[in-house]
């Protein structure tokens, strides 16, 4: 995005006497001054910005409110004059932006905008799909640069009263505690107004013909009041209403009742669980939303091109002298060397990756370190007795090739597949040299998994394995699922897999941090915390934290960092000298407050466990969810960037150390990077180490046989918050803590 030369910014503030509280009023009232304010105008209910100035540093008006007798003062003072780069420009760019995207026919839903007129109807699962785009204009490292991106919004075609009246046709009379278990937390679209609205209760209680407080004091009916503001007659006047509580920004304004919506004006938003798991809702969705580096491109590029050919978006951005480039900006990248997947007995064999940054093909004998499985149950109902059998057969055939070396189970067939039947059976047969609990589940059922888990993690601490029969019970496939089962439960026992060259020549402890919304607790979220416990960063200690505030921030790092640190010390005879800690699942705003909170907890921990404890340390944090994305040009096609690739200029931030990475391989679609900003850096790693040290982390995650988008620490400490959020709510007992148990 480009501004003329000699472009300056004046910034208003913008005052009411007596006080007017409604935006939009506001907005009317300073309009009808247009003509001595001048145009271009942008207004955001507290600041005016202007490109003239005007003639006196305070202006003043005089205006009558239309809905009242009201003389209401404005006063205009002059606050700053501001060059293009002004943070404070930023704000106003995209005010404009937004203003050219509603002339160009996109409507805003949620924060973004769409195109209601290319909308496509997916017939046979009820589904209509909104294209739009993701936007947002910033300052980069050298200039200010419009971030563009393909999205789309997903809305189901019927409506929350048809979804009600299906549930009490199919559930019968316990219908109303089904239907606020399902729509609780659902994310509802008013097309009246398009605005979305998170479900936290239904009111059977209350109906469209309930009467509610108006501003001026008066009372309304729902039904009145929808008819006289956007002319919608409602059709069923005994249906409940749905209770959505004020965001807090709405609190912040002053808003503290629950606002109340009616179930036949709202529709549902993006994909329920039972469609998520559908393969053909999920590959019918594809076709539109994975798109290709190439139609990326094209759709964005006509997408900036649409400007310049709407007359009025065109001539608005004449006048606040602004223009946007027809192409996408180049950067010059790099892209890593390949990595060599080290296995075998103190990694002597070597495995040279290709072009997609994967070696299943490759693993198929001789792991990093295995451990014997000479005292373990195996557990299944009398239904799945013959794919039991055939598991075995090829786990025993598959498990030596691996390296590791295995006795008969202890079989336990169940003649039901009640869940106390699971935890009856392993409670029976358990000893304290049990080293693995193997369940055969013969259906995908989150409360039969919960036990076992609580149980295995909680009561009696002891790795377990569980496999839903339908995974085993092809015997073509046997053999792969067999051999991925049993790598999987060589790393529960604390087994490893494969490493790579990790060249520090300091005793370095890498971290990942992560955290999980716990299930069974509103406003509680579970902190996963895991450390690599050697060299090789292939052997890792794990704890976990809890915090009641629904924040991501963790609140008991000290403790997790501290057993980390003195188990640490315990393997290896001394402590680390370099940390490096990898902390996902932070935003933007709230990056300041890790920098101020938990960093202090980090070196305070240091000081705990020794006054001349100062390892060297470094914290980076990981952002996937973003919206860059990247292609590489190769012989005149767009094409994604190859796994390695590191962008550390031009869409950088310039008060950050921050780069982007590219590190796994897709096969449908456009690759989508990984942000690392590192906030506190006294490890040092110059940059090029600090990324190379990333890229190799990605490619030690057990489960996935190739590179992942994010460190594998980070994905660990995922994976133990998820478990510990969904299925224990409680921490794992001390005992599994040195082993990937939560794979």
């Amino acid at each position: 995005m480009k501004a003329a030369d000699q472009w300056l910014l004046h910034q208003y503030s913008v005052d009411f006497s007596p006080v007017v509280d409604n935006p939009r009023a506001r907005h009317a009232l300073l309009r009808a001054h247009s003509e001595i304010l001048g145009t271009p105008m942008a207004f955001d209910g507290m600041m005016l910005f202007l490109l003239r100035r005007l003639d006196e540093p305070v202006t003043r008006f005089q205006t009558k409110r239309r809905d009242s007798d009201d003389i209401i003062t404005i006063t205009v003072a002059l606050k700053n004059a501001l060059p293009p780069t002004s943070p404070t420009c930023m704000q106003v760019y995209n005010i404009i932006f937004r203003k050219i995207l509603g002339l160009v026919g996109f409507e805003q839903i949620g924060r973004n905008y769409f195109n209601p007129n290319a909308k496509r109807e997916i017939q046979q699962h009820k589904i209509q799909l909104l294209p739009g785009f993701i936007t947002s204009i910033l300052q980069y490292e050298q200039e200010v640069l419009l971030m563009a991106d393909v999205s789309h919004k997903i809305l189901r075609t019927e409506t929350v009263l048809d979804m009600l009246a299906e549930i009490q046709q199919t559930k019968g009379a316990g219908w109303r505690d089904v239907a606020k278990r399902v729509l609780a937390g659902e994310i509802v679209l008013t097309k009246y107004n398009n605005k979305t609205y998170r479900v936290d209760d239904i009111d059977f209680n209350i109906d469209p013909m309930n009467t509610f407080d108006k501003l001026d004091g008066t009372k309304i009916t729902y039904a009145q009041y929808y008819r006289d503001a956007y002319g919608l007659n409602i059709s069923d006047l005994g249906q409940p209403l749905l209770v959505s509580n004020p965001k807090k920004r709405d609190q912040r304004r002053g808003m503290i009742d629950h606002i109340h919506l009616i179930p036949e004006l709202c529709t549902l938003t993006g994909l329920s669980e039972a469609m998520r798991s559908d393969f053909h809702v999920m590959k019918d969705l594809s076709v539109y939303t994975r798109i290709t580096p190439n139609v990326r491109m094209k759709e964005l590029t006509n997408f900036i091109g649409s400007f310049p050919r709407n007359q009025e978006a065109s001539t608005y951005l004449q006048k606040w002298q602004v223009s946007f480039e027809a192409q996408p900006v180049r950067i010059n990248a790099r892209i890593m060397d390949r990595e060599k997947i080290l296995t075998g007995h103190q990694g002597k064999n070597e495995i040279s990756l290709g072009e997609n940054a994967e070696w299943s093909r490759d693993l198929r004998k001789d792991l990093l370190s295995c451990i014997g499985l000479h005292n373990w149950l195996l557990i299944y109902t009398a239904r799945d007795s013959k794919n039991a059998m055939e598991f075995l057969n090829a786990f025993n055939t598959v498990a030596p090739r691996l390296g590791m070396e295995t006795r008969p189970p202890l079989i336990c067939e169940l003649r039901d597949d009640r869940t106390e039947s699971f935890i009856r059976a392993i409670r029976q047969n358990l000893s304290p040299q049990t080293q693995m609990v193997v369940c055969i589940l013969p259906t995908i059922r989150k409360d039969r998994y919960d036990a076992i888990k609580k149980f295995c993690c909680l009561e009696a601490p002891v790795p377990s394995q569980c496999i839903v029969g339908r995974t085993i019970n092809k015997k073509q496939t046997v053999m792969s699922v067999a051999t991925k089962i049993a790598m999987q439960i060589n790393c529960k026992m604390g087994g490893e897999l494969w490493t790579v060259l990790i060249p520090s020549k300091m005793l370095m402890m890498v971290v990942g941090i992560d955290s999980y919304h716990d299930s069974a607790t509103r406003g509680r979220s579970v902190g996963g915390f895991v450390a690599s416990m050697n060299h090789d960063l292939s052997r890792y200690f794990s704890r976990c934290t809890f915090q009641h505030t629904g924040q991501e921030l963790i609140d008991g790092l000290k403790v997790c960092m501290t057993s980390a640190l003195r188990k640490f010390k315990e393997i290896n005879g001394k402590l680390p000298e370099r940390v490096i800690i990898y902390r996902d699942g932070v935003g933007d705003g709230q990056l300041p407050a890790v920098v101020e909170y938990e960093l202090p907890q980090v070196i305070d921990t240091f000081r705990m466990i020794g006054t001349d404890y100062s390892p060297k340390c470094a914290v980076v944090v990981v952002k996937k969810r973003i919206n860059n994305r990247f292609c590489s040009l190769n012989q005149g096609n767009l094409v994604n960037p190859s796994p390695g690739t590191v962008i550390d200029s031009v869409v950088t931030k310039p008060d950050l150390y921050d780069f982007f990475l590219v590190s796994q391989s897709v096969r449908q679609g456009t690759v989508t990077p990984t942000s690392y900003n590192v906030i506190w850096d006294n490890s040092g790693l110059a940059p090029d180490s600090m990324q190379s040290l990333t890229y190799k982390l990605t490619h030690l995650y057990f489960n996935w046989p190739g590179t992942i988008r994010v460190p594998a620490p980070c994905l660990y400490a995922h994976k133990l918050s998820f478990l510990v959020g969904q299925s224990l709510h409680k921490e794992a007992r001390i005992e599994l803590a040195d082993r990937l148990f939560f794979l």
